[in-house]
């Protein structure tokens, strides 16, 4: 029999057009996002900056933004290979491939100043009044957080700027923003070393608040000061109050709050125990203490600002995008930290750029809650964009980007309840007690919200001041400290085990603690982390309590 040859296979020949900067320009785009960084905007920031090159080079300053940009969407390559993906669909035209030390002296001319300015044009509120998930009556939700998990290159000029971390070896910085909550948009951020604090640094963005806002924020956020100023802005607070702080009594209200006063501020305090049942029959239940100036029970009930506040954690799913989703858990690439503060900004621009897109996609559809929106969707459109060099100059308002956004929509947020088990070893938060939480996320079939009023009669403040009330619980552990090592001197106890013996403290406090007394001469340190007793040390105590 005849033998058939197989028919040849079918093809097709597909062609684009690109449209791109001209000349040397051209590698200067971040595909579908140039709309939203477009090239007459990082002009005018390089204008206000001072930051054009005085001649015209084959890396322009415009060109050296754009860079810095892709250099966070694609946090895994080297500076050659971004420059690669930049160029890729150009097909040679452009200047000839840089090296990578060019490349380098391109970021240093640029500069920091240049994507500092462009976050500040680009940040703000993106959401419009009639978003859904957005706002609380006439208030538009945001809140004030801080980030302390970001690491930066094991360098000597690094550490000389950011310090060490005791937790892993790398330097830290502290990254504290104001989000919208309904959107996770950035309003504002400031960053630094972690020495300063969350408080120091948010107080650089109450400038952003004004009277249409609603703040959440979570414990550490309530302190006088803070809570004054934060005030005095105009906007109003839902906040969550530490356990050692006391409120007094000065009115019951009818849905079981009282009226109380913080430093200057008078506020509602709401005492409730939220009681979770999941579908699998796991219950338990969590307290939480809040304070807010909004203190009219029948407007704002008491149980639907515990429910509000749930809202404050969708600020931790904006750190997830950025340090997971975006940089894929990766240390930042700079190794001084000019370079450092220059990559934060330009992450952060690009971070918001993608929100933007989102948000925008989503308000395209009526009644499409932005919650919905997937930020690895954009992430990924975004990246084969760059590579493609594909809607560099699109004029659809809601884009290639959006488009895809809106076919893969999430499904509607569902309420369920997430683990919080500490998996790391190396993680401050490795000594919290186990609250009840299943293991995995569970679906959430019942919620009770039960406000608790304050105890009669309320017990009358204390006469002396918090800094006596923490110095006197000092010198009462010292002494129980001091007691324990001495009724056993020749045994070595470990900080964990003195700390469980005492039962009041955290690990941390007690490692703080027993370092500071040991230094001082009144417990011996025989190791890391293990104490001694010393001869004599009752007779230290006056020359210590002196000190």
């Amino acid at each position: 029999m005849p033998r058939h040859s197989p028919p040849p296979a079918a093809l097709t020949t597909i062609s684009h057009t690109i449209t791109v900067a001209a000349g040397v320009f051209a590698p200067g785009h971040l595909g579908a996002l140039t709309t939203v960084i477009g090239f007459e905007l990082i002009d005018a920031v390089l204008e206000q900056t001072r930051s054009v090159q005085r001649r015209l080079r084959a890396l322009p300053s415009r060109v050296g933004v754009y860079f810095l940009l892709a250099m966070c969407l694609f946090p895994e390559a080297g500076y050659t290979l971004v420059w690669d993906k930049m160029t890729a669909a150009l097909g040679g035209i452009g200047p000839t491939p840089p090296t990578a030390k060019a490349l380098r002296d391109l970021r240093r001319r640029v500069g920091s100043a240049p994507v500092r300015t462009l976050l500040e044009v680009l940040s703000g509120p993106l959401a419009r009044p009639t978003t859904p998930g957005v706002r609380f009556g006439p208030y538009r939700t945001v809140s004030f957080d801080g980030c302390s998990s970001l690491k930066v290159p094991d360098t000597e000029r690094n550490r000389a700027r950011f310090g060490t971390s005791d937790r892993n070896g790398y330097p830290m910085l502290e990254l504290m923003t104001l989000v919208e909550t309904g959107t996770r948009a950035l309003i504002g951020a400031v960053f630094g070393p972690t020495a300063e604090g969350e408080t120091g640094y948010a107080r650089r963005l109450l400038h952003l608040l004004d009277a249409d806002m609603l703040v959440l924020w979570d414990k550490g956020f309530d302190g006088n000061d803070f809570l004054a100023a934060a005030c005095g802005t105009g906007a109003r607070v839902l906040g969550r109050l530490r356990s050692n702080r006391r409120t007094p009594v000065l009115s019951h209200l009818c849905d079981g709050s009282y009226l109380s006063v913080i430093g200057t501020v008078r506020v509602r305090i709401i005492d409730a125990r939220v009681t979770v049942t999941c579908g699998d029959g796991t219950v338990f239940a969590s307290s939480y203490r809040l304070a807010t100036t909004l203190t009219d029970p029948r407007r704002y009930p008491a149980p639907a600002l515990v429910d509000l506040y749930h809202q404050r954690w969708e600020h931790e799913s904006a750190y997830y995008a950025l340090r997971h989703t975006l940089l894929g858990g990766r240390i930042l690439r700079s190794g001084d930290p000019a370079g450092v503060e220059q990559e934060m900004w330009a992450l952060l621009v690009l971070y918001q750029a993608l929100r933007t897109v989102m948000v925008d996609a989503a308000q395209s559809r009526p009644g499409t809650d932005p919650d919905r929106c997937s930020f690895t969707v954009a992430l990924q459109r975004a990246r084969d964009h760059v590579v493609r060099a594909q809607a560099v100059a699109c004029v659809d308002p809601v884009g290639p980007i959006g488009r895809r956004i809106l076919a893969a929509l999430l499904l509607a947020r569902r309420l369920r309840v997430g683990t919080r088990k500490v998996k790391s070893p190396i993680s401050r938060y490795g000594e919290r007690q186990d609250d009840g939480r299943p293991d995995t996320s569970r679906t959430v079939t019942g919620l009770d919200i039960e406000v608790r009023e304050p105890a009669f009669p309320e017990p009358a403040l204390p006469a002396v001041s918090r800094d006596e009330r923490r110095s006197a619980r000092a010198d009462r552990r010292r002494e129980q400290v001091v007691a324990l090592l001495t009724a056993d001197p020749g045994r070595p106890w470990g900080a964990r085990e003195i700390a469980h013996r005492l039962g009041d403290i955290t690990l941390g406090s007690m490692y703080r603690q027993l370092s500071r007394w040991a230094r001082a001469g009144l417990i011996h340190k025989s190791g890391p982390g293990v104490y001694t007793a010393v001869e004599d040390p009752l007779e230290l105590l006056p020359t210590v309590q002196e000190r």
